[in-house]
């Protein structure tokens, strides 16, 4: 068998090869990272050169090896594999949703939110690690994300804050990266055809099994059905105080004046500190909270957090619970997860997006008032507004695809958003929800 690069000389180097294909120069790229010529492609190259089958063909039972200097590969279902440079933990797989974010800050934040659980993040920005790592900036106790694909070499940090480099708290935290891709084909990839299944392999011994990689990614059976709240939710309930972050290094909240009970589907932390900041107690259950689980602690208001997987599969305990407390008049605001589940409990319908919305430069216009607000949000499912039942209106949309971006209820004190008003990584531009929901407390007699 020909080397690729002795294959695409013949044909006159990459330019040459790609015009007489009929392909990009990103293809020929993607040739020499498969080390092989798609099979489709053979007649043309036999004919300009002079090869043959057994040139073009693998032996049975024959697998390229990694580039030089590849140590990590992102493997597809339909077989591609993307070779890069691992960082980060080793791991012999980790298979799950291929997304890509555009936010040009936060990387941690968005790492540590729960709401990336089952996905691997591709970074569109490509200064990644500049910052380095600090305690203060995890979401959550956890990293949600599977492992993150990035073009740029991770570097060392450079901020007053860094408590440690990203490649070590990566480490520390059990999770992988790749560097070297070409961040911007995968996410037209990912933008023209949907999130793939990707499986990113960085093992210690550096060995790869491509097709086994293949049939892990092809196995995986998606996010949708799939309830994943349950394994990013706290198990216990706790209380909650902490305010924003002020300079210089602090979290103050003023005395509150209304008691919330936050139900856990993948909370970020500084959904709790926006909550404290607006004058909120702040008690948090888990997802499986019931009804009786979050009444009995007698709460002002209740919300319903952001989280990951399919809607459809959380509400099956979810929605009991946030039926009986629309029953009780209790004032009620959700984001995310949340409002898919409230639009659910409400009659509503829910989907899966074609992409997903992921960054923190989301355009949505407020309905009422005619405003755009920037705002950060991560999700792959949104609420059907034709499904919507009377008494339920729409009150904001996407201006990049239109879908459902929030919902109120007419006649009850109840509201919710598909973005994160929270933001962290994000503007602030949507931080007048939470008070919006204090105003509602305050509204009850």
């Amino acid at each position: 068998m020909a080397s690729i690069d002795q294959i695409i000389a013949l044909l006159g180097g990459p330019d040459a090869a790609a015009k007489l294909t009929g392909v990009g120069s990103e293809a020929i790229r993607k040739w020499r990272q498969a080390r092989a010529v798609p099979s489709k492609h053979w007649p043309a190259v036999i004919a300009a050169t002079g090869l043959t089958l057994a040139d073009l063909a693998p032996e049975e039972g024959e697998q390229a090896g990694p580039p030089a200097g590849a140590t990590a590969v992102l493997v597809f279902a339909d077989g591609t594999a993307l070779w890069g440079r691992g960082f980060g933990a080793h791991a012999a797989s980790r298979v799950g949703e291929v997304c890509f974010n555009t936010g040009m800050t936060g990387y941690q934040e968005t790492l540590t939110d729960p709401s990336y659980a089952g996905q691997l993040i591709t970074f569109t920005f490509p200064h990644i690690g500049n910052v380095g790592a600090t305690a203060e900036d995890n979401e959550a106790v956890n990293v949600a994300a599977l492992g993150l694909i990035v073009k740029q070499d991770v570097t060392e940090p450079s901020n007053w804050r860094a408590m440690s480099p990203l490649d070590g708290w990566l480490r520390a935290n059990g999770v992988p990266g790749i560097a070297g891709l070409d961040t911007r084909a995968l996410t037209l990839r990912v933008r023209d055809g949907g999130p793939p299944t990707g499986v990113l392999s960085y093992p210690a011994d550096g060995k790869f099994d491509l097709e086994a990689l293949a049939a892990q990614a092809a196995a995986w059976p998606g996010l949708e059905g799939m309830d994943l709240a349950k394994q990013v939710s706290c198990t216990q309930t706790y209380s909650w105080s902490e305010g924003v972050w002020a300079w210089p290094d602090r979290h103050e909240a003023p005395e509150p004046k209304h008691h919330v009970v936050a139900v856990d589907y993948g909370a970020k932390r500084n959904i709790l500190r926006c909550l404290a900041a607006a004058g909120c107690r702040v008690t948090v259950v888990p997802a499986t909270a019931s009804a009786e689980d979050i009444l009995r602690h007698e709460p002002d208001g209740v919300f319903l957090s952001n989280g990951p997987g399919d809607p459809a599969a959380t509400a099956a305990y979810a929605v009991p619970a946030i039926k009986a407390v629309l029953d009780r008049g209790i004032p009620l605001f959700g984001i995310c997860l949340g409002h898919q589940l409230l639009a659910l409990a409400l009659g509503g319908r829910t989907y899966k997006l074609d992409r997903g919305h992921r960054g923190a430069n989301q355009p949505v216009k407020d309905l009422a008032t005619g405003k755009v607000e920037i705002t950060a949000q991560n999700h792959g499912f949104a609420v059907d507004d034709k499904s919507l039942p009377p008494g339920v209106r729409v009150t904001h949309t996407s201006l990049f695809d239109g879908s459902n971006e929030g919902i109120a209820c007419e006649d009850r004190p109840v509201f919710s958003v598909q973005y994160h008003p929270e933001a962290s990584p994000g503007p602030t531009d949507s931080h007048h929800l939470f008070r919006r929901f204090v105003g509602l407390m305050e509204a009850r007699p």
